[in-house]
């Protein structure tokens, strides 16, 4: 059973969560709402590809929604480890609606470029709408930097990344916009479109690789996993650990390791050294589910780290 202390964490990163996909939907819709106008009155196609890629996220903020409320629910008789990985499945189809979004303004791009160029109509209102979405997704992003440093999810992760890119998206089309106000030139708003583009396929394929390293089980940083294996070989009873294996689902994360400790000692004080260690990690890592296998030290016996180095 969870300690009182770490079930309160985990509540309260889930309540982080819930209010960062909650922040995100309102402020999708927000900026559908002023792109669409100025895609109305200016008729650029760059404008049109941050309109595209923000109602892509409100549809994918909409699965960030639900994947959070998904990993939220406890374990259970089907979901013995929890629901964690819910938030990664949210992540890897926020990621495909980035691919589309993607897909839908290279397909007009290439048009207004190749085939029918356009002129942009009183670009002003395009400069002007994109420094007021500019101002309203920083806010968001602020947020949701937060968010993260708390609750460290998946899904909220590859929404902030989305919205960061949003920012650079904006930026670029504000010069485009500025540059073809100044300029006139009909290549420089679908130019400017097709550079949007490639940057959320770039943005796409990060975070699906995330969230497929999540439900493919990829151990956590080295780093994480030497802070693990520090603070188990302290105790003075372990001569040492192996098989150490790492996780994460969504806010939680799962460790599941063998220690080598002395054959002679009885159950109970096996059993009380194996308290000692989980009581260590739990303070340093209060979000991990940890399972500890005690073994006798010096014995030769089938071990996973052998396996992988080919031992």
């Amino acid at each position: 059973m969870p300690s009182p202390e770490r079930a309160s964490l985990l509540d309260h990163q889930i309540s982080l969560m819930r209010r960062a996909a909650k922040a995100s939907l309102a402020t999708a819709v927000l900026l559908v709402i002023i792109k669409l106008g100025a895609v109305i009155v200016t008729g650029s196609v760059a404008v049109l590809s941050t309109l595209l890629d923000s109602a892509a996220d409100v549809v994918a903020t909409l699965v960030t929604l639900i994947g959070v409320r998904q990993a939220a629910k406890p374990a259970d008789q089907k979901h013995r480890f929890g629901h964690g990985k819910a938030d990664a499945l949210s992540a890897l189809a926020h990621g495909v609606f980035i691919a589309a979004a993607g897909l839908l303004i290279t397909a007009d791009a290439g048009r207004r470029l190749l085939i029918t160029p356009e002129p942009v109509a009183t670009p002003q209102v395009g400069l002007f709408a994109m420094i007021a979405c500019f101002a309203i997704t920083g806010m968001l992003v602020l947020y949701q930097h937060q968010v993260i440093k708390q609750a460290g999810s998946q899904a909220i992760r590859a929404d902030c990344l989305n919205h960061t890119g949003d920012l650079l998206t904006m930026a670029a089309v504000f010069l485009s916009l500025l540059v073809s106000k100044m300029t006139g030139f009909l290549w420089v708003d679908p130019l400017a479109a097709l550079l949007i583009a490639i940057w959320l396929f770039g943005n796409a394929a990060k975070v699906i690789g995330s969230a497929i390293d999540e439900l493919m089980d990829k151990e956590l940083p080295a780093s994480y996993r030497k802070k693990v294996k520090a603070l188990i070989t302290d105790h003075p009873d372990v001569h040492d650990l192996h098989d150490l294996r790492t996780r994460g689902a969504g806010p939680r994360v799962f460790i599941d390791v063998h220690c080598e400790i002395d054959g002679a000692l009885s159950l109970d004080e096996v059993h009380k050294v194996m308290d000692e260690i989980e009581l260590k990690l739990d303070q340093r890592f209060p979000n991990a589910e940890i399972v500890i296998h005690p073994e006798p030290a010096g014995i030769d016996d089938d071990r996973l780290d052998d396996r992988l180095t080919g031992t």
